[in-house]
């Protein structure tokens, strides 16, 4: 499968990729010759053609069509994504895999802690409202999720920064760190404070659909035969809740849990670009602006591994918490 997506993601990708490499490579001759010293217009043109022929032949650009496609696929399967035209790391490198290792731990930062925060507590307020079905908890998570869901995250997302950023100056507006950014425990208080406000929006976005969907997974379980039987031996209801109800549930748990993880590794390209988070949502939207296809190349391909590497680790922890679907497969 994801040979295949790489594929066509070469296929669309090449006509403008070839574009842009073949100015980098033009750029790169003419800044490479007038480095070189005073040339006549004869010898300059020469040696340009030259250098060009070299390094056309070096990215495989004077081979057929579909080869040149499947040496792009071929490099960006052994993750050799080449050189953003546009973008640079802040070493000043423009290697596409620098700038992804660069942005991928903030991705993580924000949307792994908002992915753990909404699990623990989605999953405490998905659990007591199943056990009090029909309460005000129950009747709140049947509304909450679609009202918010409504909402566009980017207006929740200026709402928050006109109020808390703007109006009451309480936390950054923007960016990751301060400038210039400080180190030791300062520095990570200035971190906590540049985190706190994306984080929460998140948070509040999307823990009551995932409370909602917890509520859903468990309520049928409460009247299963071996919570029946717990409460008949006179176990009481904390512990059926966290002990039986939840161990139960943990199969369909864990997938929510992987599938709401993998989808923040994608990054948010409007949370990211409205509190600034140099995350890969915000690298991917700053590359479709600038047309840097190198890089949109390998933010696609490097998700799309993520994902397929995710959902192969979620199978096999499914089989593990779960004996009965490994039952099923063996003959």
């Amino acid at each position: 499968m994801y040979l295949v997506l790489v594929l066509a993601f070469s296929a669309v990708f090449n006509q403008v990729a070839e574009k842009s490499l073949r100015v980098q490579v033009d750029e790169e001759v003419v800044g490479i010759l007038r480095s070189s010293g005073n040339l006549d217009q004869e010898a300059f043109e020469t040696l340009r053609s030259s250098m060009l022929r070299e390094r056309i032949s070096r990215h495989h650009l004077d081979e057929p069509w579909i080869s040149r496609v499947l040496w792009r696929t071929w490099s960006v399967l052994s993750f050799r994504f080449g050189q953003s035209s546009m973008l640079k790391s802040s070493t000043g490198e423009r290697g596409v895999l620098g700038l992804i290792a660069e942005a991928l731990p903030n991705t993580l930062l924000l949307f792994g802690t908002e992915a753990l925060l909404v699990m623990a507590f989605g999953t405490v307020i998905g659990l007591f409202a199943a056990r009090s079905r029909g309460g005000i908890l129950d009747r709140a998570l049947s509304v909450l999720p679609m009202f918010l869901k409504g909402l566009p995250s980017w207006w929740i997302g200026m709402l928050a920064l006109m109020a808390f950023a703007y109006a009451l100056p309480l936390f950054p507006s923007g960016g990751i760190h301060s400038n210039p950014a400080p180190t030791g425990i300062q520095g990570a208080m200035d971190l906590l404070r540049h985190l706190f406000l994306p984080l929460m929006v998140l948070v509040a976005l999307n823990l009551w659909g995932f409370a909602l969907q917890v509520r859903t997974i468990v309520a049928g379980l409460f009247d299963s035969p071996w919570i029946l039987a717990a409460r008949a031996r006179g176990v009481g209801e904390r512990s059926i809740l966290f002990r039986h109800v939840l161990s139960g549930a943990k199969p369909a748990m864990l997938t929510l849990f992987v599938m709401d993880l993998l989808q923040s590794l994608s990054g948010n390209l409007l949370i990211e670009g409205i509190f600034g988070w140099p995350g890969l949502g915000n690298l991917y939207f700053i590359a479709v602006q600038q047309a840097d296809v190198p890089v949109l190349l390998g933010v696609l391909a490097f998700q799309t591994f993520l994902n397929l590497v995710g959902l192969v680790g979620l199978d096999i922890a499914y089989r593990i918490l779960d004996p009965r679907v490994a039952a099923r497969d063996r003959p």
